[in-house]
């Protein structure tokens, strides 16, 4: 029996990486303003404020370098990606989403 050799395409580097923006801006409350405030009174497990605003100065950067053309390394997708599960499992341990 032959094996079965999949036909679909993997997306280039910059695919990759919009795709991962896309999905962040989806899932994480990047722009509400409740994430925005700490409310846990000294029982917060990383500040939201702080992990959300990291996210969005890198998605900013990356949304710019993108449509100036630079397309990431691997590193540089793989680095985004897991930077942006740890704060949506930080947010999710918070309460928050």
């Amino acid at each position: 029996m032959g094996r079965t050799v999949n036909t679909a395409r993997k997306p280039d580097r910059a695919t990759a990486m919009r795709d991962i923006i896309e999905q962040v801006k989806a899932t994480l409350p990047l722009y509400e303003s409740e994430t925005f405030v700490c409310g846990s009174k000294g029982s917060c497990i990383g500040c939201p404020k702080k992990l959300l605003e990291m996210v969005d100065s890198d998605l900013c950067y990356w949304e710019s370098a993108l449509d100036r053309g630079i397309e990431p390394q691997f590193d540089e997708i793989r680095s985004f990606g897991k930077m942006c599960t740890s704060v949506k499992r930080a947010l999710s341990r918070n309460g928050l989403i």
